[in-house]
């Protein structure tokens, strides 16, 4: 289970997840367009919530600027789709419950809390270019003014 480190400029690598509808959906399904991949620890939890409602409250000059957000998470579709209808979310949201996604990618970390040690994803972003090719990392991402730093990096 190695982590690899990804680094801007790399090709970004395949997802096929389900979505909150189930439905499967690839991540080289929206080459042509910029893709803003979001993983996020869990699903209708304070940091989480108020990072996706930040997505979406942008939504529409992420649009003029031809570009997808996508959030992924470990949750189940089912809890993706509560946590979409809540907020709102104009965006889909994928299931990686087998956290395939988030090795891929190297967000899935040891994490601490309470003095406990557990594997949980590491709140990171990535920005991916219409040719498939990371543009921007940002890692461990602090949730306040996080989609005005992604867009600003569109430019």
């Amino acid at each position: 289970m190695a982590n690899r480190e990804l680094k801007e400029g790399d090709a970004a690598p395949e997802i096929r997840l389900e979505d909150e509808h189930g439905k499967p959906l690839a991540l080289s399904g929206l080459k042509g367009k910029n893709v803003v991949l979001y993983f996020y620890p869990k699903a209708d939890t304070p940091g989480c919530t108020k990072e996706a409602c930040d997505f979406r409250d942008h939504g529409k000059v992420f649009t003029k600027r031809d570009t997808v957000i996508v959030g992924v998470s470990p949750d189940k579709s089912a809890a993706q789709m509560k946590f979409k209808q809540k907020f709102d979310l104009p965006f889909s949201l994928l299931a990686d419950t087998g956290h395939e996604a988030a090795e891929a990618y190297g967000v899935w970390k040891e994490k601490s809390m309470y003095g406990k040690k557990y594997m949980g994803i590491e709140r990171t972003t990535f920005v991916i270019g219409k040719d498939g090719k990371i543009r921007k990392i940002f890692p461990k991402v602090k949730v306040e003014g996080h989609a005005g730093e992604v867009l600003a990096a569109l430019d």
